[in-house]
């Protein structure tokens, strides 16, 4: 008995109604980007294992999905490992390449393999595929799409001012009022870690801190101290759980707290600077915070950092998110080449509008009319009308078959078809088309120019 059909967990299929959803969040974020300047590049689905590995820190590199060597995998097999095994030294000589996790790190590859060929300061945009090996629950998947927008080439802080217009102005054309757009600054965690002496934690402390929506204070606290920071030194950090007022007060707060550290002042004035003119030039529809926990536990950001967290009253994760990474390419041998961009979750985006029920009733697989075959004569009369109307750009179809014509009627109800095209007799001679509506039930008489119109 053959098994029953499945799909590996957190990945999902996607039906015709879904797919047309998706291109239309997709086609808002695209043609937004293109707005403001970005050019699509797309790169392979899976990189060799050396590009990926060891950039997103050592939880990012175990969620990378590895691809065993073609042929036999074994021949090549390290033996001592293999007898030991010890999975995490075997991988190597059984895996050289693997699924991207992100967007970003082929990008940094893409740049430097292709440094020759590119005008900079580059803005490429890129909406693929990625692929992690999370635990699969809502809103999170093992495959989903990414949406990222990113300039490389300049230091300038008007860009991190451009991506949060870039976000505001996506979200608000998708009709997502009241979107957070969290900002803080990785100088600034590595100077509060300086301040409060853990700055060879820098790394277990931003981990630990980016998880407090998760864990909670006390799961931060928790962790910190398992990875090794004091409790002398998280009692400093007290401060940053209990940070509130507006974005300048809370920028003043910080320039008491890091005073005494060079590393943590830079960064409050890169946020000063963003913040300011963010403001001075206003947001549509979005709200722009300064949180101070916010972490973004990836290694290579070293500057702004950013998360966009849904209306608040959706239960969702973060919908987008980004940064600065000043050093990101000088690990492919590129030095000296800043970078920021930003990622909208496409997934959860949708997951989001649809809770809300904020897509239009226009977007839609489905044809907007189905001419009813009654015979192949009538068929041939409806299939000439049928190429006009295509080439007019509007989605129409004849029924195959000369079935019933109860069942054609049924099958455009099923597949939610607004209207009926009706040719008979009477319509061939008269040369015209009978449109019925079959929301109302109205039926008209109509030459060829009245029946596109109609259909328009």
């Amino acid at each position: 008995m053959a098994s029953k059909p499945s799909i590996p967990k957190g990945t999902r299929d996607f039906s015709p109604t879904e797919v047309a959803k998706r291109q239309y969040i997709i086609q808002i974020i695209k043609s937004n980007f293109e707005k403001f300047g970005f050019q699509p590049i797309e790169t392979p689905s899976f990189e060799n294992s050396e590009t990926l590995m060891g950039k997103y820190g050592e939880e990012g590199d175990r969620l990378i999905f590895k691809i065993l060597n073609s042929g036999d995998y074994l021949a090549k097999a390290n033996a001592t490992h293999l007898e030991n095994k010890d999975s995490t030294k075997l991988t190597a000589s059984i895996s050289e390449k693997a699924l991207r996790y992100d967007l970003t790190v082929p990008f940094a590859r893409y740049v430097v393999q292709h440094q020759n060929e590119i005008e900079f300061p580059f803005k490429r945009y890129q909406i693929q595929p990625v692929w992690r090996a999370d635990r699969p629950q809502k809103g999170r998947f093992r495959e989903f799409f990414q949406c990222d927008a990113d300039v490389v080439g300049s230091k300038s802080l008007w860009q991190e001012v451009e991506l949060v217009q870039l976000y505001d102005t996506v979200f608000t054309t998708l009709g997502l009022e009241g979107v957070t757009i969290k900002i803080n600054n990785r100088k600034i965690l590595s100077g509060i870690a300086e301040v409060i002496g853990a700055s060879d934690k820098l790394i277990d402390f931003t981990v630990a801190l980016d998880k407090l929506d998760k864990i909670g204070e006390d799961g931060v606290k928790k962790e910190m101290m398992e990875k090794g920071i004091s409790e002398e030194a998280i009692e400093k950090v007290q401060p940053l759980f209990n940070f509130t007022g507006t974005i300048s007060e809370k920028i003043n707060q910080l320039s008491v707290l890091l005073a005494e550290s060079s590393e943590g002042m830079k960064g409050v004035e890169e946020l000063r600077f963003i913040c300011d003119n963010v403001m001075k030039l206003g947001l549509n529809t979005s709200i722009l915070d300064l949180d101070v926990t916010l972490a973004r536990g990836l290694n290579y950001y070293t500057g702004a950092i950013f998360e966009v967290a849904p209306p608040k009253s959706v239960a969702m994760g973060s919908i987008g998110g980004g940064g600065r990474y000043d050093d990101l390419t000088g690990i492919f041998g590129l030095k000296n080449m800043s970078g920021v961009g930003i990622s909208f979750g496409l997934d959860r985006i949708y997951l989001v509008i649809e809770e809300l029920n904020l897509f239009p009733e226009t977007v839609t697989a489905t044809s907007k009319a189905l001419f009813i075959n009654y015979g192949d004569t009538e068929a041939f009369y409806g299939l000439q009308a049928i190429q006009k109307l295509r080439a007019s750009g509007i989605k129409v179809e004849l029924y195959p078959d000369n079935a019933k014509v109860a069942k054609q009627f049924q099958h455009a109800d099923k597949r939610g078809i607004s209207f009926a095209v009706i040719v008979g007799a009477q319509e061939m001679e008269s040369n015209s088309f009978s449109l019925k509506n079959l929301v109302t039930g109205e039926q008209v008489l109509l030459d060829f120019e009245g029946l596109k119109k109609a259909l328009l």
